[in-house]
Formats: C-alpha cells, structure tokens, sequence
C-alpha cells in the first residue's frame, strides 16, 4: 500500500464513495452482471441526448463521459498524435521516471507476462511512455492505439484508466463498455497516479490492462504497492531527482491540464496534427420497425418504413446502387423505377432538413457522409472477440416488421454472422445469454452447444437438460407418423 510519508492530494467532492473507497475502483464482481451492461449500453447509445440516462452510470464514469462529449467521436476515435520511434526514445530517456522503470519490471510486469495483461507507464499528459505485457494482448491493443508514444489523455481517448486518473488525480478503474470510445469496449483497465515525493506534483500514470483481470480487486492494491516502491525510490534519489526534474519538460502541445512547463529548452517532437472529428451520427435498425438516426446534440430523427428500408440497404452498398437494383431490394422485381426514385427524392429531403451532413447522390444512388449504424458496430464487436459487448448491442432483428427483399436478406446475414461468433469462440455465459434471446429459444442446437460447455457440476445442467428435452419432444411431435 502507499507508504504514509508520501502526501496525497484528496479526491473531488462527491470522488469517495463508502468506507472511504475512492469511487474511480470497482465494487465487487458481483454487480457487473447483465443489468449492468445493459444499462450502460442504454446510456451509451442516448449519449448526448438524454443526460437522465446517464445517472445509472457509477458518477466518477458519468463525468468523464460528460467531459468527453464534443472533444472525441466514440465511435471512431485514435489517439490524436503519436510520437515517431526517435523523439520518444529521446523524450523517455528524460523522464524524470526513466531511473524508476526497473521496479515497474521487478514487482508488476513479471506478473502479467502469461495473463493477458499489459503494463503501461505514462508521463502526466497521458502519452505512453512505455507498453510491455502480454505478447498476444499487445498485438491486440495494437488496434485500438495503445502503443508506445500515443496519447491517451482524456481529451484524446475519452473516458480509460490512465487519462481519467490522471483528470483526478486519483486511482480509477474501468470496465469494459464503460470507456467512452467503442474501440476500447472489449478492455477493462486500471491506473493510478505517479507522484513527485518532494513537491506533490503528478509525474505520470501507472497502468493495467486486459480482460476482467485488470478491474480485479487486488489491481489497485497491486498497483499501489509499486507506485510507492517508485515514489520511494525517487525520493532517495534526493538532488539528483530534483536536477533532473528541473531540467525537464514534456513535448509540445503535450501539456496536461492546469500544468506547468518548468523553464528549460523543450524537446519538440515531430507530431501529428489532427483536428477534433464530428461525432458521426449512428443508424439504428435493430430491435426496431422504423429506423432512427441519432447525433449528439441533435434531435432524434425517425424515419418511415420505406425511408428506413432504403437508407440501411445504402450504408451496405458505398459503392451504390441503380435505380432498379435499390427498387429490387426494396419492393421486389417489376416494380417500375419511378416509384423507387419518388421516396429517394423525398428522403433526400428529410435528409437535408435534418442537418445531419448526410445526402444522397443520384446515378448510381450512393449515401454521402458519415453515418455510422448499429449493425456495423455488432460486427465490429464480434470481429474484435468482444462477445458480451456484442450481444447487448444486438438489442433485436433488423427492422422485424420489413418486408423488404434486401432487408429480410440482411436480417438473415445478421443474425447468422451472430450466431455463428458466438457458437465458435463465446464463453458459456455469454452463449446462454445469447440462447435466452426469443429468436433463440427453440434452436435445439444452440442450447446442446450450451450444455457441450458447461463444467459437469454446474447447477445450470439441469435447467439446460430439460430446455432440450422439451425441444427434442417438440422435434418428435412434429415428425410424420411412419404408421
């Protein structure tokens, strides 16, 4: 635990929970169950729209969210500079916590080199200074930017461990769907601040990353016990700590907020720029008969049936569609083109009306701009591994009540591509979740699979077994007599 000589700055009012806890930590396991998510994913899709639905969310995740609003695009986002090969190296060496990098390896990296997990150390803007961990997580977390020299400060990433316990300068952990930006969904992590022991000011940020694992309630503990072991090692150091600090300073534009460059020649790395992306509005057609497009700080916009038709089939086709192809998946062959290019005009209209930054081009038809959809986001999901995160996305069919030729098509392809990820790679959890949903319930061979993964002693055995009895005696009364 921190040693009780190195001081502390106290959390925010409204930062502690019960028993003195800061509120940044997890409570037990048992209360991240399907609720849970549930209630989380809700309050991430209304984003920006409807601030009472993120009261559900633990307030030190509720703020950050509202802080990350207008600052970073959730469903596309990256870390916004990464720091080449030469100037990190450079920049890192000069770091008041480059003496201190061998205790990271001595008492936490050891431990995670064959548990999925990744270690990161941080400077006091967010930028990772160094990455090391799990091979096979690493390449994972190559995807979403966790690498060496990226910046993952809260005004880059949006809600995670080491940008938001930086903000507060206290501990915080962060589970799954509660970080701010859906490429991170399938990680959980924590992190903790890294003190000067003379002076009280923030150095940089110690991080965990993985799977649960991560948010386990002895990470901070474990966590704890190095920052102090480095907090103590720093203040033996004495003078020599103090020039170094004194002589340093971050990169350019790499400021934390409210911080203070002490007078010295800066390193200047070569960065690169980018400018804070519009939120691209979200298409939702599952679970739903008419289509809504949502964009924070905008009103929802619901559109007809045939509108709804048209618009998803051309999110699948960027390349476009003619008129009689588009007329084709939506009404069927023989259908004469005018009746297709008739709706077209007149969502072309609501369209423009809306302010959305959304039109759509004539010859071929094809959608201009960025529109992101839930069904791309559930493949996404699933592509990445992040089952659980998946299945509470899929919240239904798409558009159930479509007659549409080319909707019932991808319906089909949807829920396929689902049950397929799930039957070949999800944990047994999440695959009887998946069994539980309505459309579901009476795919013998999904629940075989269910009772194929549960351990011998499980108590849910017997709830499965006779699920599949009762569909197996199903399967015989619908079988023709042979007499």
């Amino acid at each position: 635990m921190v040693s009780s000589h190195i001081p502390r700055r106290t959390a925010p009012d409204g930062a502690r929970g019960p028993h003195g806890a800061t509120e940044g930590s997890m409570p037990g396991l048992a209360q991240w169950g399907e609720r849970w998510l549930a209630s989380t994913s809700r309050a991430k899709d209304r984003l920006g729209d409807d601030t009472e639905a993120l009261g559900q969310l633990r307030p030190v995740i509720r703020d950050s969210w509202l802080r990350s609003l207008g600052r970073v695009d959730p469903g596309s986002s990256q870390p916004r500079s990464v720091l080449g090969r030469s100037d990190l190296v450079d920049y890192r060496n000069a770091h008041p916590l480059a003496p201190v990098l061998p205790i990271v390896h001595r008492l936490l990296l050891r431990y995670t080199l064959d548990q999925g997990l990744i270690v990161a150390l941080g400077d006091d803007a967010g930028r990772l200074l160094w990455v090391d961990g799990d091979a096979q997580a690493m390449r994972k977390a190559d995807a979403m930017g966790f690498i060496e020299g990226a910046d993952w400060s809260e005004e880059s990433m949006g809600t995670s461990a080491p940008g938001t316990a930086l903000w507060l300068r206290q501990a915080v952990q962060v589970r799954a769907i509660e970080h701010f930006s859906h490429v991170v969904e399938p990680w959980s992590c924590s992190a903790i601040p890294i003190r000067d022991p003379h002076s009280d000011k923030v150095l940089g940020v110690l991080d965990i990353t993985g799977g649960d694992d991560a948010v386990a309630p002895a990470t901070i503990p474990l966590l704890e016990a190095t920052v102090a072991a480095m907090e103590a090692q720093l203040e033996l150091h004495g003078p020599e700590h103090s020039r170094r600090l004194e002589q340093w300073s971050p990169p350019e534009g790499n400021q934390p907020h409210g911080s203070v460059t002490p007078k010295s020649k800066s390193i200047t790395p070569r960065r690169r720029a980018r400018s804070q992306p519009a939120i691209a509005p979200v298409l939702r057609v599952l679970g739903r008969d008419l289509a809504v497009i949502e964009r924070p700080g905008h009103p929802e916009l619901t559109l007809g049936q045939k509108h709804s038709e048209i618009l998803t089939l051309l999110t699948l086709h960027p390349h476009g569609l003619s008129a009689t192809a588009l007329s084709e998946l939506v009404y069927g062959p023989g259908r004469p083109n005018t009746t297709i290019r008739a709706e077209v005009s007149r969502l072309k209209t609501v369209l423009h009306r809306a302010g959305l930054g959304l039109r759509i081009e004539s010859r071929p038809y094809r959608l201009h701009g960025q529109l992101d959809t839930d069904i791309a986001r559930v493949r996404g999901f699933l592509g990445r591994g992040a089952h659980r995160v998946a299945l509470a996305k899929y919240v239904g069919p798409v558009l159930p009540e479509s007659l549409a030729p080319g909707i019932e098509t991808l319906r089909r392809e949807t829920h396929l591509h689902l049950r397929e990820a799930l039957m070949q790679d999800a944990s047994v959890d999440v695959l009887l979740d998946y069994a539980n949903l309505g459309e579901v319930r009476l795919d013998l061979e999904v629940w075989r699979a269910c009772l194929g993964l549960l351990p011998a002693k499980s108590p849910r055995r017997t709830e499965v077994m006779l699920h599949i009895e009762a569909l197996e005696s199903q399967c015989n009364d619908m079988q023709p007599s042979t007499n």
